[in-house]
C-alpha cells in the first residue's frame, strides 16, 4: 500500500538476491537491521560505469541508501564496509541457504534487528570454515523464536518436567516435546539429549547431528507451507544438510 514517501539513509544491510529489471536495472532484496527484508529497484546498476555494479554481492555487509512510498523503493546509493570473510565451498552454498530461508520466511518491512546480527554472525562463522551443521542450526532456531515459534527444549511441554537425557520425546511443532515409549519414530521423534545438545548448540555427538537435522528441516518445512527450498535440495546433493 502506497503512503508518505519515506528515505532511509546509509542503513546496515546485506544482499540476499537480485534479478534483472528491464535493460540496465536489478530489482534487489536486502536484508537491512532497521527495516527488515526489503525490495528495492536499482536503476542503471547493469550499466558498466554504474558506480553499483561492483557493490550489490551476497555475503558482504553495506550501507544502503533509498527512498520510496510503496513496497519497491529506489536505490539511491550503495556502499562496501568490509571486514567479513569471504565465504568458499560448501559453506558458501550454506550462505545460499541462509537467504533463501529469510526471502522465504520473513515477511518485508518488518524490522528483526536480532536476526540480523545473528545473521552476521552466521556468516562470519562460515567464512572462518567452522562446522556447517551447528552455523545452521543456530540460525534456524533463531528464525523461529523470530517468527513467533521459539522452541521449548528444556521440559516436557505435557508434564513441565525437565528434559531426560535418557528418555525419547515426539516433538509437537504446536507445543514442544511431550515424552513417549519406544514404539514412536520418525523425524520428530528424538532423544532427551539431542534436545538439551540443541538448546546448548552441542553438535559433537553423530546422533545429535542427525536428529537435530530431522527435526530442524521438519519445523522448517511446517512454517514453509509447501514451499520449496532449492538451496536445501542443492545442498542434500552435495551434502547431508
Amino acid at each position: 500500500m502506497s503512503g508518505a514517501r519515506r528515505r532511509a539513509d546509509q542503513e546496515r544491510a546485506f544482499i540476499l538476491h537480485s534479478y534483472p529489471y528491464k535493460e540496465t536495472s536489478l530489482i534487489v532484496e536486502a536484508f537491512s537491521r532497521r527495516h527488515g527484508r526489503i525490495a528495492l529497484l536499482a536503476r542503471g546498476a547493469r550499466r558498466p560505469r554504474s558506480a553499483l555494479r561492483g557493490v550489490l554481492h551476497a555475503f558482504q555487509p553495506l550501507r544502503l541508501s533509498w527512498s520510496g512510498s510503496g513496497e519497491l523503493n529506489t536505490l539511491i546509493g550503495a556502499e562496501w564496509q568490509g571486514g567479513l570473510p569471504f565465504m568458499q565451498g560448501f559453506g558458501l552454498m550454506c550462505g545460499f541457504y541462509l537467504n533463501e530461508l529469510i526471502l522465504r520466511l520473513l515477511p518485508r518491512d518488518d524490522a528483526h534487528e536480532g536476526l540480523y546480527d545473528a545473521y552476521c554472525e552466521c556468516l562470519e562463522r562460515l567464512g572462518r570454515g567452522e562446522p556447517t551443521a551447528a552455523v545452521l542450526r543456530s540460525f534456524e532456531k533463531r528464525l523461529l523464536a523470530e517468527l513467533g515459534y521459539a522452541m521449548v527444549l528444556d521440559r516436557d511441554a505435557a508434564s513441565g518436567a525437565p528434559i531426560d537425557p535418557t528418555g525419547q520425546y515426539l516433538y509437537d511443532p504446536e507445543r514442544g516435546p511431550v515424552a513417549v515409549d519406544g514404539t514412536y519414530a520418525g523425524d520428530l521423534v528424538v532423544r532427551g539429549r539431542t534436545l538439551l545438545d540443541l538448546a546448548s548448540e552441542d553438535f559433537t555427538s553423530g546422533e545429535t547431528l542427525l536428529q537435530a537435522r530431522g527435526l530442524m528441516r521438519n519445523l522448517i518445512s511446517q512454517r514453509l507451507q509447501g514451499q520449496t527450498l532449492h538451496t536445501r535440495n542443492v545442498l542434500l546433493e552435495l551434502q547431508d544438510l
